[in-house]
């Protein structure tokens, strides 16, 4: 019997395909929609350095809502302003360094998304940050890619995952979802709006909007150093003595003051 292997995810694009993509009118207009959502979010974060991985924009394009001391891009395709270029599945980050981590479209052209993840949370700080930009495997483009009508525009060798799927990744490496918010520049045509908001007849089309914004973070147990118990001091009340308080205070200083030393032989 063969042993269990976790699903394959899509392969990296090329330089050319992301160039034809970002310099088709519907992915200008999708990239601009996702920089100004990841401008609502990004100021939240506290700390120095925000990390976007994988290439999707130039250079600091999505980033430029961030309020840290740094922001650096780990790009996977040459020339377009990354600060370094790395594979997805290792990288070259110390544990536990970095605010916060963005995944825009990263999972999608992944060949081990799982990886990536575990990378993710690995260089998150206790207090980190994911946020991951997904295509919706039932909106427009997940859509076309089922029934055979891809576009000549949009980058080949993607693999789409629903929310609830990275929701139940997420959960396993003990990261909080704390908001999901769709919008897209295709159908349908709606506003952004995020998952848990008040109903309306626009609620329901959400479901299929093409493109989500997920927002997660680190789930950690505040530790509290047990020491040593003091005791408590007894203060004055409203600031004026006893005189049972003051006769005690009078008491200790005698018996604390120095005793004369004996005279010389």
């Amino acid at each position: 019997m063969s042993a269990w292997r976790p699903p394959q995810g899509g392969r990296q694009f090329t330089r050319p395909a992301l160039e034809q993509w970002l310099g088709s009118p519907r992915g200008r207009e999708l990239l601009t929609l996702e920089q100004r959502e990841l401008g609502r979010v990004l100021p939240e974060v506290f700390g120095r350095h925000v990390l976007q991985i994988g290439s999707w924009g130039r250079g600091h394009e999505l980033l430029e809502g961030a309020e840290t001391l740094h922001q650096a891009v780990l790009g996977t395709v040459g020339d377009f302003g990354a600060t370094a270029l790395s594979e997805t599945e290792r990288l070259p980050i110390a544990a536990k360094t970095v605010d916060a981590v963005v995944l825009p479209h990263t999972l999608e052209f992944t060949h081990t998304p799982h990886n990536l993840l575990r990378e993710a949370n690995r260089i998150l700080t206790d207090r980190g940050r994911l946020f991951v930009v997904g295509f919706n495997p039932w909106g427009v483009w997940g859509l076309r890619q089922r029934l055979g009508l891809r576009s000549r525009a949009f980058p080949a060798g993607a693999r789409f995952y629903s929310v609830g799927r990275l929701c139940d990744w997420l959960e396993l490496l003990d990261l909080e979802v704390t908001e999901v918010r769709r919008f897209g520049v295709g159908f349908p045509w709606n506003a952004p709006r995020s998952d848990g908001e008040p109903w309306s007849l626009a609620s329901l089309t959400r479901p299929f909007a093409e493109t989500y914004l997920l927002s997660a973070k680190k789930r950690v147990l505040p530790m509290n150093f047990v020491g040593r118990v003091q005791r408590a001091q007894v203060r004055q009340l409203v600031g004026v003595a006893s005189p049972a308080a003051r006769r005690g205070e009078s008491l200790q200083s005698r018996n604390e003051a120095p005793s004369d030393p004996a005279p010389a032989a």
